[in-house]
């Protein structure tokens, strides 16, 4: 279970990320990226931050392009923070929008069978 504290964390860096990736992110043309969600271990030493890349097809790109900034994201989140140790972070695709659109195929292939 989750402590009241973590949660909290959670929600701050969620809100910070979304900031810097506003103000000093340039992704890829045509590429809306949105944070779902973090999650931050109970030691507060690493933090996972899933991104949802749409059209999914920049997905790669995206986390490639994040990655090769992660350390300067970091650096960003760390100036925004009062807290220490601030969280590392680490970027992780979220597969839900990708297994949506496999279960609609999936759904429209059932209809055309019909």
């Amino acid at each position: 279970m989750t402590s009241f504290r973590i949660k909290q964390v959670n929600k701050v860096i969620l809100e910070v990320m979304n900031k810097i990736f506003q103000d000093e992110c340039q992704f890829p043309d045509e590429a809306l990226v949105t944070i779902l969600g973090v999650e931050t271990s109970p030691d507060l030493l690493y933090s996972k931050i899933a991104v949802s890349v749409f059209p999914s097809e920049k997905s790669r790109e995206v986390l490639e392009y994040l990655n090769k900034r992660v350390y300067q994201l970091q650096h960003f989140l760390n100036k925004k923070l009062d807290m220490r140790p601030v969280p590392k972070i680490k970027f992780i695709l979220d597969a839900t929008e990708e297994g949506a659109e496999r279960v609609e195929e999936l759904l429209e292939k059932i209809k055309k069978e019909e």
